[in-house]
């Protein structure tokens, strides 16, 4: 409501805005309805001309993934073409099977990685037919006390569903604040965009099941350790022992305990 109230008001303001261009182009005096203030009011319509072409940039560059123009475009892995997205196949060649996938059926390796997570997506390649529809599926499995670390999705949103298990889970907005919650199964928790969040099994002996939605085909996903201690090239050790008031001997030791 606070969200459509908002573009109300905007939208309200645009109109107005574009009235009192439209009578000052037919009849610039009647705009400027005291003479010692003709230059002043040139100057706000100028000023509001900038701000409503800069309100619009930002209201377009802040979309989501863009809307489907059909029903449904069945992605075209084996096409040459770079899009932002996937080619589309003819839609007299689409089926079932393009729209289901056992991807996430199958438990992933916990054992792949020392902090004990493991993470499987729906993709192109194993759900042809969620092309364009601005969404991925998670299996999200965590051993005993096992992490999904620190990490951010850049283009989405995303809904967590505890399946089993008990799951310590948080995010950090950018004011520093911690917004933490315990889930057991049947819980569900959102991690708003780009915004750094985890998930930590808290059971010592059995492991965790969750499966998440994210509200783009690509969301991307940085881990905040790798991103910083093992980017390519290295961020300066300098950077790093500034921003994090450590010594370069603990830089190195990160680093190798992160695999860099």
């Amino acid at each position: 409501m606070h969200f459509y109230l908002k573009h109300q008001r905007l939208n309200s303001t645009i109109y107005n805005f574009f009235l009192l261009l439209e009578i000052h182009i037919s009849n610039p005096k009647t705009l400027l309805f005291l003479e010692p203030y003709n230059k002043i009011s040139m100057n706000i319509s100028c000023l509001f001309l900038q701000l409503f072409f800069g309100l619009t940039l930002l209201l377009g560059l802040a979309t989501s993934d863009p809307d489907p123009l059909q029903d449904y475009c069945i992605a075209d892995t084996k096409s040459p073409l770079f899009l932002n997205g996937a080619p589309c196949l003819n839609p007299s060649l689409a089926h079932s099977s393009h729209f289901t996938t056992s991807a996430l059926a199958k438990p992933g390796d916990t054992k792949s990685n020392p902090i004990g997570f493991s993470i499987t997506l729906t993709t192109l390649a194993n759900l042809p037919g969620i092309n364009t529809m601005g969404l991925t599926m998670a299996r999200v499995d965590i051993a005993s006390n096992g992490l999904v670390p620190p990490h951010s999705h850049p283009r989405a949103s995303e809904v967590t569903i505890c399946l089993k298990g008990v799951l310590l889970v948080g995010f950090v907005d950018t004011s520093n604040r911690l917004f933490t919650q315990q889930l057991g199964p049947g819980d569900s928790f959102v991690f708003p965009r780009a915004l750094i969040h985890f998930l930590y099994n808290l059971d010592s002996r059995n492991p965790a099941l969750a499966v998440s939605g994210l509200s783009s085909q690509n969301p991307g996903v940085q881990i905040a350790s790798r991103a910083i201690f093992v980017s390519n090239p290295s961020i300066p050790d300098v950077i790093l022992e500034k921003a994090f008031q450590i010594s370069s001997t603990d830089i190195a030791k990160i680093r190798r305990n992160l695999g860099g």
